[in-house]
Formats: C-alpha cells, sequence, structure tokens
C-alpha cells in the first residue's frame, strides 16, 4: 500500500469516509451536504449559440473550432466544456494549469482561447521517471509536435512535470486557475493525489480555483485504496483538497450520467471513450459486445470547485 493510501486509511478508518455508511449520504439518489452550491444553470447542456461561436475568443468559439477532430467535439455531450470552464471561472487573460492533459482534449479548447485574450496555457505533463514509460513518453512526443506546430492558434504553450519527485508547477501564487479532468484516480493509483493538491495549492494565487472533474465512486461501498475502477468518492476528493489548505466552493451536476452503475468489467474504461474490451494492459477481445457499454455513454462524473483562501 502507498504512503498515501496507508495515510488514508490511517485518518479515515474503514468506518470512515471510505465505508461512510454512518455519513447520511445514500449510496443511491445522492444526498447533497448542506453547505453545497449547486450552479442552477450548469446541470444540463445548452446548445452553442451560433452568434457566440462566431465571436473569436469566446469558448463558444474555441469549442466549434474547426481546428477539433470529430471524436473530440462527439465527446462535448458528457464533458460539457463551455458549461463547466464557465463554471471554474476561467477568464481570456487567465494563467491555468491542466494537470496531464492526456492527447488535449482541452488543450484543443482553452489553448486557442486563452491565447486570443492573451492568457497563458500550461501543461502539466507526466513526469518521467528514471526509465520513462514508453506509452507516457510517445503520448508526451505526440502532444508537443501537436501543439508547438500551430503557436498561431494556439499560442506558446509552458510545460511543467507533475510525479512522485516534481518540483513547483510554476512560480508560486502566480496562477489563477489549476484543472484535474479525469486524473485524481490515477494519482492515488500512484500515491501521489495529496501531493497533486498541496502542488496546485502552492501554484494558485490567493483566490485562484481548483477546478475537478472526476468519475464518481457510489457513496456507500468502501473506497478501493487504488482506485482500480477508476472511480473515486466525492468526499475523499473534498477531504483532500480541504487538507491541502482549500476551501469548497459548488458543485454541479452538468456532467452526472444516472445511466452508469460502476459495475463494469474492465473498470470506467469500459466505457466510451476508451471501449475496453480485455483488461488494462492486455490484447483487445474480438468476442466482447460492448453494445450495453456504448448504450450508457461516459461515465458519471463529480464537477466541483474549491478556491485558495484570500
Amino acid at each position: 500500500m502507498s504512503v498515501y493510501n496507508r495515510r488514508a486509511f490511517t485518518r479515515l478508518g474503514l468506518a470512515g469516509v471510505f465505508a461512510l455508511g454512518g455519513s447520511g449520504l445514500a449510496a443511491c439518489g445522492r444526498k447533497r451536504d448542506d453547505d453545497v452550491v449547486i450552479d442552477p444553470d450548469a446541470d444540463t447542456a445548452t446548445p452553442i449559440d451560433p452568434k457566440l461561436a462566431a465571436q473569436e475568443g469566446t469558448l463558444e468559439w474555441a469549442v466549434s473550432g474547426n481546428w477539433r477532430n470529430a471524436v473530440d467535439k462527439g465527446r462535448d455531450k458528457y464533458r460539457h466544456p463551455v458549461e463547466m470552464l464557465t463554471f471554474f471561472e476561467i477568464k481570456p487573460k487567465d494563467t491555468v494549469i491542466d494537470m496531464w492533459p492526456g492527447a488535449g482534449y482541452m488543450t484543443e479548447i482553452l489553448a486557442p482561447y486563452l491565447n486570443k485574450g492573451k492568457g497563458q496555457y500550461i501543461a502539466a505533463l507526466i513526469e518521467a521517471g528514471p526509465v520513462p514509460e514508453e506509452a507516457a513518453a510517445s503520448l508526451e512526443a505526440k502532444y508537443r509536435a501537436h501543439f508547438d506546430a500551430d503557436k498561431k492558434r494556439y499560442g506558446e504553450l509552458t510545460y511543467a512535470a507533475f510525479g512522485e519527485t516534481s518540483g513547483p508547477l510554476a512560480e508560486a501564487d502566480s496562477v489563477d486557475c489549476v484543472l484535474f479532468l479525469l486524473v485524481i484516480h490515477d494519482w492515488i493509483a500512484k500515491g501521489i493525489a495529496e501531493k497533486a493538491f498541496a502542488d496546485a495549492f502552492a501554484a494558485l494565487r490567493p483566490g485562484g480555483i481548483l477546478g475537478v472533474e472526476q468519475h464518481r465512486a457510489d457513496i456507500g461501498n468502501v473506497q478501493d485504496p487504488g482506485a482500480t475502477t477508476g472511480y473515486v468518492q466525492e468526499p475523499l476528493v473534498k477531504q483532500m483538497a480541504a487538507e491541502a489548505g482549500f476551501q469548497f466552493v459548488a458543485e454541479s451536476e452538468m456532467n452526472a450520467n444516472p445511466k452508469d452503475d460502476k459495475d463494469h468489467p474492465f473498470g470506467v474504461w469500459t466505457l466510451p471513450p476508451q471501449r475496453l474490451t480485455a483488461p488494462r494492459g492486455q490484447a483487445p477481445n474480438p468476442e466482447f459486445d460492448g453494445s450495453l457499454y456504448e448504450s450508457i455513454g461516459e461515465s458519471d462524473r463529480m464537477t466541483l470547485k474549491f478556491r485558495k483562501p484570500q
């Protein structure tokens, strides 16, 4: 068990936040904490206004951009990028760190938006270890080649690294927003989730925002300490944020999916967009019928906003 997992079980216990049996939060039909502020306008996707989409420099313009591929645009109905980035209070002149941005779904939106507004996009990529992981190194090479090749559109991206031994993400107290988008489960598995929250807190200016989108585990079950299914319980995320010094601001159900029962043979990766047909790391199984999981769509997700105190 990692240092992170030992600490988590020590401070919470199986009967505490992980089990949540007596917390007053039901496993189904989620009951929200009394202090939660729900964004009333962010629970459903709104069609992009053609007038706004035509206005260069708006979020709607960036989301509707013809440089985005069809696969990414097809995911917008599950990820609600305009609504989510608005919920996270991102403005054109902001400096934003996107932690482990993957292949660049959000980079394709935020980099042009911030470039037009004279802001700054910082991609915090996976820290290379003593023996770099081949898949991570290949992904980073493709990412850099793609986004560095069109500086007129994406601007001059700044790169940082995050991992077990990485240093500061940026100059202390200099960043307006840090994004944790579908990555906390990976950090739990590697034992670096607490470090991620601490590093984000250090980089953010007082009043800056931490925006979280994460596959959401049902409350009432025991939290898998390694997050091996990709799902994480919301109270655990809130506790880690609080321990790093963040104040919880609000949550939105914009990325909720009631069809997702979280019971999939290959974890959350059974669902779109990964659509695994065999365990991670194994060859695809051509006999696997993924039609049920296709009908579910992408995962049920929490969308949370935290603030670094003034």
